[in-house]
């Protein structure tokens, strides 16, 4: 079989149905995947009837992918997916989810993250009808500074949201397919789904599983990485509260930096006014004008993205309905 014809058979759809779909998304990093498949798939035989693993890869893990061939040549369940550039691990998710044919979906990193025997967990919380089970790793083995980073992330994110999780990072999960149809992940939201999925009403668990022990290494990222983290916390409370009422943001912002710009030029005018000091050369006016016209921008940018919700609201659902009842006919 050529590769070729091979990646041609992986990534075409089957319409038999299976119980289950795991989807591994390979990107930044992964270890063996063909031991990924094998503890976990050993672990699913005795859960559910059938199932299917999808490997889908970033650009530059087809090489990491070679072990997983000989696994399709001997008729396991596997369908491999490789992108033609990097897009990282959101929209790997979602080409995933897209693949999947079960209406029960599991995500497994690509490195041993958790013990397989955390399968068993989130299998039995979906089978009690959660949307979303994400799982904790928990004790945490690994160093004091992966400890810290993951308390002050959460810490945030609860600060700001009212929402507690505390490893949004773990990557294994129990998704029902509807709730990935509902959220759209981009960027790195694909961190953020417990969030997102808890924000349209499904019903979300968090529970705790053991740690790997190939995941007790210590972790830093670059500077950068940090940055864009800040970011995307205030970019996910921004929509967990702000979505359908943009102007309370940017309206109560706005009139903070009006008010302040207010108070410096009434300050400068009465000591103007009472001969105390010039307004010559006093960078304060200057500060005190830039201030109230960004204040004033600042609220027209929440009022015009109050005109932009009231003109697509019906189009914009941020609600789940749990079930219909109604009189039989």
């Amino acid at each position: 079989m050529t590769p070729h014809s091979l990646e041609t058979e992986c990534v075409s759809a089957d319409s038999t149905p299976v119980a289950v779909s795991v989807v591994v998304p390979v990107t930044e990093r992964c270890d063996a995947l063909d031991q990924i498949y094998c503890v976990h798939a050993d672990i699913l035989r005795s859960l559910v009837p059938s199932f299917e693993f999808i490997f889908v890869l970033d650009e530059g893990f087809e090489k990491a992918a070679q072990p997983l061939h000989g696994l399709v040549d001997k008729g396991e369940p596997i369908r491999i997916v490789p992108l033609q550039r990097h897009f990282g691990e959101a929209t790997v998710l979602m080409v995933g989810f897209q693949q999947a044919r079960a209406d029960v979906i599991i995500t497994l990193s690509a490195y041993f993250q958790t013990l397989p025997e955390g399968l068993h967990t989130v299998m039995s919380y979906l089978n009690k009808g959660y949307d979303l089970v994400v799982t904790r790793r928990y004790p945490r083995q690994d160093p004091w500074i992966n400890r810290l980073q993951n308390r002050v992330f959460h810490f945030a994110m609860r600060l700001l949201t009212g929402v507690q999780f505390h490893d949004m990072s773990c990557s294994l999960r129990g998704i029902r397919k509807h709730v990935v149809r509902e959220v759209n992940l981009y960027g790195d939201l694909h961190r953020f789904l417990p969030l997102l999925a808890y924000q349209r009403g499904f019903r979300v668990v968090e529970r705790d599983v053991a740690q790997h022990p190939a995941d007790f290494h210590s972790r830093m990222l670059r500077p950068g990485v940090y940055l864009r983290r800040i970011l995307d916390i205030i970019s996910v409370a921004f929509l967990f509260k702000f979505t359908k009422k943009p102007l309370r943001f940017f309206g109560l912002v706005g009139a903070g930096l009006f008010s302040g710009g207010l108070i410096i030029s009434l300050i400068l005018a009465i000591q103007k006014l009472f001969g105390l000091t010039g307004l010559t050369d006093r960078p304060l006016l200057i500060l005190g004008v830039l201030l109230m016209v960004l204040g004033v921008q600042t609220a027209s940018v929440g009022l015009l993205g109050e005109m932009i919700v009231f003109t697509h609201a019906r189009k914009m659902k941020d609600y789940t309905i749990k079930d219909l009842l109604k009189a039989k006919s």
